[in-house]
């Protein structure tokens, strides 16, 4: 920690992206855990002993005790760049998911009539967030060739989370949503009853998934204690049964310049005319 981190108080850890359902949590907690212990074995001082579970999933991009959280790629190319510090990638054994790369599926129900994307014209889409590569971003690349510069939707709405926007589809308030691989898989898994009521229709282009981050004034020596613990969890065999629960097989160090895949979705959308999902 810097001079002047050294006067902003306690130090900030959150992981949001992926707690539900329940048993993700725990494992999440358990994650903290590995990583507070090596971190603090290394010598790192100020290390909390546990998330910050109340704090919104975005609350600590920029909080400036940030030691670690996880963001999602559309805003690190957007409104973080070069105001973070890309830690690594997650490595996911989830369908959907290649490498540090990870995709949405798109779904619908299950007795629904469509048989492809282009019968969705005129229905009405869920997404979580609009700032959200997996939910947008990824679902608006897709749909670009279909809109051919016009309207495709007659209506988005915007549920607050993927969970949400399964659940949307599956009781018919929605037509359509873009899930990312992850949540996905974490749902098929431990929570089947959640996606029993809907079918993947087809599956988008993949980018690179959501990074854990530190805040820009990290030093070196912080990023590396923390790639460090990250990497020791990826290959201890006392973690092994975390890993299994979370579906994480290890992390990736992407430069940041890698997350400039989201923009170049959006640019190949905006091109064609589609630059908002509607």
């Amino acid at each position: 920690m810097s001079a002047k981190d050294a006067n902003l108080g306690a130090r900030f850890a959150s992981l949001a992206m992926y707690r539900d359902p329940p048993v993700i949590a725990e494992a999440t907690r358990g994650l903290w855990a590995h990583l507070r212990e090596h971190l603090c074995a290394a010598g790192l001082a100020d290390v909390p002993e546990a998330l910050d579970e109340a704090a919104a999933h975005d609350a600590g991009w920029l909080d400036p005790r940030l030691l670690l959280t996880q963001t999602c790629g559309y805003p690190l190319a957007t409104r973080l760049r070069g105001r973070v510090r890309v830690v690594a990638t997650p490595v996911y054994d989830h369908p959907g998911c290649q490498g540090p790369l990870n995709g949405s599926f798109v779904i619908v129900r299950s007795d629904a009539t469509a048989a492809t994307v282009a019968d969705l014209r005129g229905g009405v889409a869920a997404i979580n967030d609009q700032t959200s590569n997996s939910g947008m971003n990824l679902m608006r690349h897709f749909i670009a060739p279909l809109a051919a510069g016009e309207r495709f939707f007659a209506r988005v709405v915007e549920s607050g989370s993927h969970r949400a926007s399964l659940t949307m589809v599956a009781q018919g308030q929605a037509d359509v949503a873009a899930i990312d691989c992850v949540t996905f898989g974490n749902l098929a898994r431990f929570a089947a009853e959640s996606t029993r009521n809907v079918r993947i229709l087809a599956e988008t282009a993949k980018t690179p998934g959501l990074p854990f981050i530190t805040r820009a004034s990290a030093s070196d020596g912080e990023v590396a204690l923390l790639r460090g613990a990250l990497d020791h969890f990826a290959h201890d065999p006392a973690a092994k049964a975390l890993r299994d629960t979370l579906g994480l097989s290890g992390f990736a160090v992407l430069p940041e310049r890698a997350y400039d895949a989201a923009l170049a979705l959006e640019q190949e959308a905006i091109a064609l005319g589609y630059p908002s999902l509607v």
